[in-house]
């Protein structure tokens, strides 16, 4: 039967389609022939108890510049829609974590996707580091002394935001570069949260691995370029995508935290490995999906919804 889809997003017309996962998803939804409505995090309302948004019936295709209609607004009570797919971008700030709250009202009657509470209380760079063994040396903190420590401990390091995303605020410092003190300073400005802090793995220049999960178990993998200049790997600022297959450390990767997705209600999951370490779990709105297809792997919005279909019925 067709499902009733609500997907909170950033607006669709903001969408690079070429390479949004939201997109792909809903093109699958719309395949299938379930019913898909658009609504943006800032019109979702919680009232006496109930999740409420107002939202656009939408239609979409594959054409970029011409993507997407929206119908007339209507005020949509979520505990009649089968399924939520909680999709826009971070920041994971406290607006974020406001709407996984209103959401986790409606969760399970409705499918929400993935498990909002669970999404709350797993913060990305936070929650890889439950398998200390399969990451690079890390540190959590704000502590300056604790970040000159570390940095004379490992040499080369990469400092970034605890809840930052898509490659914004990425550092790389050499072991004698002597910008960390002002690093830091802006940081702190920045910042309220602490800052991770990593061994810079020089593998980053074969690229960084995305691999995308559904329920716990791997489906398919790009690998990610940075630019010459650039330590950042990410595509929307110069990474280069590339075809890729998965080594056997990466298995057994994905074979450790494969429970621990599942025990949460993940269903589609981001991982980020560079050469034999895990150094993200991405559990808000993962990308990957139409690289991996571009690149002649697996339709992984096909599989996501066999999942969710499962879930529903």
């Amino acid at each position: 039967m067709p499902l009733r889809i609500a997907v909170q997003m950033d607006h669709v017309a903001t969408l690079t389609i070429a390479g949004d996962t939201t997109f792909a998803l809903s093109l699958e939804a719309q395949r299938r022939g379930h019913e898909l409505y658009h609504y943006t995090p800032d019109r979702l309302t919680m009232r006496g108890g109930k999740a409420f948004a107002t939202a656009e019936p939408m239609r979409v295709k594959d054409v970029k510049g011409d993507h997407y209609a929206l119908g007339e607004p209507q005020r949509l009570d979520l505990s009649e829609i089968d399924v939520v797919l909680l999709r826009q971008d971070p920041p994971f700030d406290m607006n974020y974590i406001t709407t996984t709250h209103i959401l986790e009202r409606i969760h399970p009657k409705t499918l929400v996707v993935n498990d909002p509470a669970w999404v709350r209380n797993s913060p990305e760079k936070i929650f890889v580091t439950e398998f200390p063994d399969l990451m690079p040396e890390t540190l959590i903190t704000k502590d300056a002394a604790e970040v000159a420590a570390f940095r004379k401990e490992f040499g080369d390091i990469i400092v970034k935001p605890l809840y930052g995303n898509g490659g914004a605020g990425i550092f790389h410092l050499h072991e004698a570069d002597r910008n960390l003190a002002s690093l830091l300073e802006m940081f702190g400005q920045m910042f309220r949260e602490p800052y991770i802090v990593q061994r810079y793995l020089k593998e980053v220049r074969k690229g960084d691995k995305r691999i995308i999960l559904i329920d716990g178990e791997p489906v398919g993998a790009i690998n990610r370029v940075p630019a010459e200049h650039d330590s950042r790997s990410n595509m929307h600022v110069g990474g280069r995508a590339e075809a890729t297959e998965l080594t056997d450390r990466e298995r057994e990767i994905c074979a450790r935290i494969g429970p621990s997705l599942r025990e949460r209600g993940f269903i589609l999951v981001g991982i980020d490995v560079i050469g034999d370490y895990l150094t993200e779990i991405n559990v808000t709105s993962p990308t990957g999906v139409r690289e991996v297809q571009r690149f002649g792997g697996a339709d992984i919005a096909a599989l996501f919804w066999d999942s969710v279909e499962a879930k529903v019925k």
